[in-house]
């Protein structure tokens, strides 16, 4: 089905250049020739998609067969709490990796992860992130990040890529030029990062200059007045073919972060800002709309190109580009032989991660305990939903009585109404939020399990443990500690986080 007057060919070179979003865990006949006939042949898939193993690679055999031997299969399996197949071996968060410091062990959760991914069908994972989380503020990245220091994080997340491209799954490095020192997330905003260019060059850039190696890289829907003051780097001339192409010869793929984000559909309309993107010099614009959007977006490529706005054989010669990496990571599926020897491996990424802030101490064995945690485990649109309170609670009943209190809203909770009767209190933060003034002033729990945010550590004032993530091997990992048998040797990578 074609939407539009415009000439099939330059319609489908059209679709060749985008990435989609579907709606449902099953290729209906229609939607199967939606895909065929615009030859789009680049799909993300995200949780809505996914039911189990057997039914996401049935959905994904029916994608390759429908989309052809170069289709592009995309997910972010970035690990923590984005994730997209959960019940594949949990990886760890990048800053947990970055807390235990080993670019080995980085390597092996790299490939780890890409061997179970690629037994679904996957073939292109977004990840790592090589943004630098030097802003505790940041709503997006956090944990997401190996950490602050140029050096030790790039190092750390190169060894993760490797391992990645050492198993057959192409990664894409992301957010291009750094999202780290943002307080605005772009799913819901713009951003504006406003540091001279000194500045970015010495912290944001250096991850993405040494990783011109990576097979593709995803932009950042941020404005950088020092690069371009009009235009985020999505849409920027200056940044993508300007600084990344020109200056530094990167040669792999860019292609935009999903552009139905607030930050870009909200202000730009979906088929205008694909056209800016690929203007701007992007190989694959993610539009990740609904059907609707979808056509917009293609409708306005192909009309830019009958136009000579985008010159057919430019963006033909970024297709070529595109089939190169399909053709380089191919789209397989097959028996995953490794798995319980990963989620080994898994186990204890996560516990060399644990780490200690403000010297916790372990709750007496027959201590009975309180915990307190949010009610509500709503996914923030990015990662995936956070800990039930009540596993938790099953955690910490390993070995203790467990009395669980909830909250709906950490403003109005009112932490000295618990009952002081000698209980043990642990604050488990299962939310990647921040706390605001009234918990910082009053909440004094015995011990702080911050299960997301490490950075949640500045609000409460109490000796805490990180876990970066709450897969159920952070908390086996969490029970560790508290058993004795396992101490918290972690160094969290960002600075004044690790005391």
């Amino acid at each position: 089905m074609n939407k539009g007057n415009h000439d099939p060919a330059l319609r489908r070179l059209a679709g060749r250049s985008i990435m989609v979003r579907l709606a449902q865990t099953e290729l209906d006949g229609e939607t199967a020739a939606y895909l065929r006939d615009n030859a789009i042949r680049a799909v993300c898939l995200f949780r809505r998609n996914m039911r189990d193993a057997a039914q996401l690679a049935r959905l994904v055999a029916d994608l390759r067969d429908a989309m052809g031997p170069q289709a592009l299969i995309a997910l972010d399996q970035e690990g923590g709490a984005v994730v997209r197949a959960t019940w594949l071996p949990a990886p760890p968060a990048a800053m947990a990796l970055g807390a235990a410091g080993d670019a080995a062990l980085a390597r092996e959760v790299g490939a780890a992860v890409a061997r179970g991914v690629r037994s679904l069908g996957f073939n292109w994972n977004f990840a790592p992130v090589l943004d630098l989380n030097n802003n505790p503020d940041n709503p997006v990245i956090a944990e997401r990040s190996f950490g602050a220091d140029p050096t030790r994080a790039t190092a750390l997340a190169l060894a993760w890529m490797e391992g990645s491209l050492a198993e057959g799954v192409a990664c894409c490095v992301k957010h291009f030029p750094g999202h780290g020192d943002t307080h605005v997330d772009s799913h819901r905003d713009l951003p504006v990062v406003d540091k001279p260019l000194s500045a970015l060059d010495r912290l944001e850039f250096v991850p993405f200059r040494q990783a011109l190696g990576a097979p593709a890289m995803m932009t950042a829907h941020i404005v950088y007045p020092a690069l371009d003051a009009a235009h985020p780097a999505t849409l920027s001339r200056p940044v993508l073919s300007g600084l990344l192409r020109e200056r530094w010869g990167y040669r792999g793929i860019v292609i935009t972060d999903g552009m139905d984000m607030q930050a870009i559909a909200g202000r730009y309309g979906a088929g205008n800002a694909a056209v800016l993107a690929l203007e701007a010099g992007a190989d694959m614009v993610m539009a990740l709309g609904d059907r609707a959007s979808q056509h917009e977006t293609l409708d306005a490529i192909a009309a830019a190109l009958a136009e000579g706005r985008l010159p057919a054989e430019e963006l033909a010669a970024r297709a070529a580009r595109l089939d190169a990496l399909a053709d380089r990571y191919p789209s397989t599926q097959g028996p995953y032989a490794t798995e319980a020897a990963d989620r080994d491996l898994m186990a204890r990424a996560w516990l060399r991660g644990l780490t200690a802030w403000r010297s916790p101490q372990r709750p007496p064995a027959a201590a009975k305990l309180r915990l307190v945690a949010r009610a509500d485990v709503v996914s923030d649109g990015v990662s995936e939903a956070g800990v039930p309170a009540a596993d938790v609670a099953a955690v910490l009943g390993r070995r203790h009585d467990v009395e669980l209190v909830t909250f709906d809203d950490e403003a109005v909770f009112d932490w000295t109404a618990l009952p002081d009767d000698g209980r043990f209190t642990v604050l488990a933060s299962t939310s990647r939020l921040r706390y605001g003034e009234r918990a910082r002033r009053t909440w004094r729990p015995d011990l702080h399990l911050a299960l997301w945010n490490p950075f949640q550590v500045h609000d409460i004032d109490a000796p805490a443990l990180m876990t970066y993530g709450f897969a159920p091997p952070a908390l086996d990992a969490v029970a560790a500690w508290l058993a004795g048998t396992a101490e918290a040797t972690g160094r969290c990578p960002v600075d004044g986080m690790d005391r």
